[in-house]
């Protein structure tokens, strides 16, 4: 009987693809961590400058940058009425997830290039409030999260448990599209924003 023989760059490569193909959704638990999974384009904006010129209800949002408030869904409620008369984005994260981690950039970038028009909000859930300064503190943004422990928030913008997740919002408040899962590239998040919040 002839033995079998394992070639070690299809082994790799099946491995590799394996790998690939879970960065594409996070379950909703910190047991899901892939620190491996990082965009390396992850340098923050300078947010000042690109901010510079807001109106006065997004720069008093921006004004907030990085930092978690409490509150939950009706705290979550009053911002978004405050925010009425903006297109608004709404970014579901947690500190454990991978493909949160690759995306985050693409938030960083896009909020950089259009915050002066389009509102952006996080929403952090079922994350502990340490871990999601720390990871802030690795990217941070020029807008706030939501600390959504229990996922309140997300229940309310119909997120659930999938992670990530984004909500678009028009200019008179009401919801247009959520994204289920990841993005994998700016681009995709852009044409999104103009899709479904900026066309509306």
């Amino acid at each position: 009987m002839r033995r079998r023989v394992t070639n070690p760059r299809t082994v790799a490569t099946t491995i590799l693809a394996a790998l690939v193909l879970g960065l594409g959704a996070c379950s909703g638990s910190e047991d899901d961590v892939d620190p491996g999974a990082a965009n390396p384009e992850s340098a923050a904006p300078d947010y000042d400058k690109a901010l510079a010129d807001a109106p006065k209800p997004l720069a008093q949002l921006y004004a907030q940058g990085d930092a978690l408030l409490a509150g939950g869904p009706e705290a979550f409620e009053a911002q978004l009425a405050d925010l009425r008369g903006h297109p608004v984005v709404v970014n579901k994260w947690a500190s454990w997830c991978g493909p949160c981690r690759f995306e985050f950039p693409f938030f960083q970038s896009q909020a950089a290039e259009r915050g002066d028009e389009v509102a952006f909000i996080g929403v952090d859930s079922n994350d502990s409030e340490d871990a999601a300064r720390t990871f802030l503190d690795e990217f941070p943004l020029p807008y706030p999260s939501f600390s959504d422990p229990d996922q309140e928030i997300a229940e309310l913008i119909g997120a659930g448990r999938e992670f990530p997740s984004t909500a678009f919002f028009d200019a008179e408040g009401e919801p247009t599209y959520l994204r289920r899962g990841g993005y994998a590239s700016e681009k995709e998040l852009a044409a999104d924003i103009e899709r479904y919040a900026r066309s509306g």
